[in-house]
């Protein structure tokens, strides 16, 4: 057997075409491991999103060109591959600072790895795919999959036609494409018979899913999902990533209805000031996302939500920062994540004027974090004492222990309960830790009404 060493950036789209990439190259013989030292090939999935995505790549190639060198004198070849968004941004400044790559290939085009290997194999210099090609990489990927506990993603969606101005993804990427129900179906069916109970579908926009349907009309994200229900054995189902301008009535009335809809809604809404959200190009107003919480809320009043926030966008006020602050206190989210604004080569945000210098930026970041924090631990310690079906995931640290999802995605950490990873459970929440819960099973015990928030 040969051995690959596939390391994840980014999100969690990422965490799927790394598991499909090992998919497609265990047919050649390749076994997933956990250490580079140890692979005959390594593959860096890497994410162009986040401050730094590019540099931190480069660093991690120049660690990698020096064991390549020392597996040659050792007369055992090292593959080295560059997969996802920076491939596909910046594949031909990968070939001339890295020569030690041997494959470039995009997101669209992994399908194609072990085409590329063979070409490599056969004494091809270089193997480079970032074009997006015509064909579906979706229908090229093997049924079988390997799958890594009871709760992995599903890619439903792909790409994003919505052009904020900090955001690279539409270039990257590239247009909105969503997979067929049938398609979708049948790997969730395949997924079940694994053993897994909950899956997150996912997409970059995942809401503006528009895949054909059974009956070859466009199909919804809320229609997917009701047909995904019809699966025996699947338990949960989760999304993410979600945009304001596209939570349709029909969505909200899933999560009224659905039961296997965690009441959990990841919303990202960047900023809380109307002049910024229009110079990041949102398409939705302050008072847009206002309205769509509270219908969210009306519809499943036990939902929480969480979101995303960028501070420093070129040109925010203090004014415009407290807008912000302002939406957060109101709406009060159970988990957020924030960021400071960086630029993004190519994006329109990066030649606006008034840039905000990097202490203004991290001053605000640490302002809005702690009040995103301490909303957190409110919504935390507000579970205590209560009791939630939780998945049980994975081993603890803890000899017996296990760690389980509870219904809104926090982590619960569960004594004796070793033998329950890969099921669901009743779990009372004991303790609030800094950052996860502790719970303790229980046998019979009727449930506590729907938690709900006050607002």
């Amino acid at each position: 057997m040969k051995k690959v060493h596939i390391k994840t950036y980014g999100c969690q789209m990422n965490v799927y075409d790394s598991a499909r990439m090992a998919d497609l190259l265990a047919p050649l013989g390749y076994a997933p491991v956990e250490d580079a030292e140890a692979a005959d090939m390594v593959i860096l999935n890497t994410c162009h999103i986040r401050e730094k995505a590019t540099e931190k790549v480069y660093s991690e190639l120049g660690q990698l060109k020096r064991l390549k060198q020392r597996r040659a004198e050792e007369g055992r070849p090292l593959l080295l591959a560059v997969a996802g968004c920076v491939a596909q941004a910046e594949g031909a400044e990968i070939v001339a600072r890295q020569p030690a790559v041997d494959i470039v290939v995009g997101p669209q085009s992994y399908h194609r790895l072990p085409e590329m290997i063979a070409n490599i194999t056969r004494g091809a210099r270089l193997a480079l795919e970032t074009d997006f090609p015509a064909e579906d990489k979706f229908d090229h990927l093997p049924e079988e999959q390997a799958t890594s506990g009871p709760a992995p993603f599903l890619t439903v969606q792909e790409g994003c036609d919505k052009f904020c101005t900090f955001c690279v993804v539409p270039y990257t990427p590239g247009a909105e494409f969503s997979r067929p129900v049938e398609q979708i179906v049948q790997e969730a069916k395949r997924l079940v018979a694994h053993g897994v109970r909950e899956i997150t579908l996912l997409g970059q926009n995942v809401n503006a899913y528009r895949g054909r349907g059974l009956d070859g009309q466009s199909s919804s994200l809320a229609q997917l999902i009701r047909e995904l229900t019809r699966i025996g054995g699947l338990e949960r189902l989760r999304y993410t990533t979600s945009h304001p301008r596209d939570m349709h009535e029909d969505l909200i009335a899933a999560h009224r209805d659905v039961e296997k809809l965690m009441p959990f809604l990841h919303l990202p809404v960047q900023s809380g000031s109307d002049r910024v959200l229009q110079a990041m190009n949102r398409g939705h107003t302050r008072g847009d996302y206002m309205k769509t919480v509270a219908r969210i809320r009306a519809a499943r009043p036990d939902i929480a939500l969480s979101s995303d926030f960028i501070v420093g966008f070129p040109g925010e006020t203090d004014r415009d920062f407290e807008a912000t602050l302002e939406l957060v206190r109101e709406v009060e989210f159970a988990q957020a994540f924030s960021f400071k604004y960086s630029a993004r080569p190519g994006t329109p945000a990066a030649v606006l004027q008034r840039q905000i210098p990097d202490e203004v930026k991290w001053e605000r970041l640490q302002i809005l974090q702690a009040l995103l924090n301490e909303q957190n631990q409110i919504f935390n310690r507000a579970c205590k004492g209560r009791i939630f079906d939780v998945l049980f995931e994975k081993p603890g640290r803890k000899m017996d222990q296990a760690v389980g999802r509870s219904p809104y995605l926090q982590p619960v950490h569960v004594e004796r309960a070793a033998t329950m990873i890969g099921r669901m459970a009743r779990v009372e929440i004991a303790a609030v830790l800094p950052n996860s819960l502790k719970g303790v099973l229980v046998q019979q015990h009727a449930a506590r009404p729907a938690m709900v928030m006050s607002h």
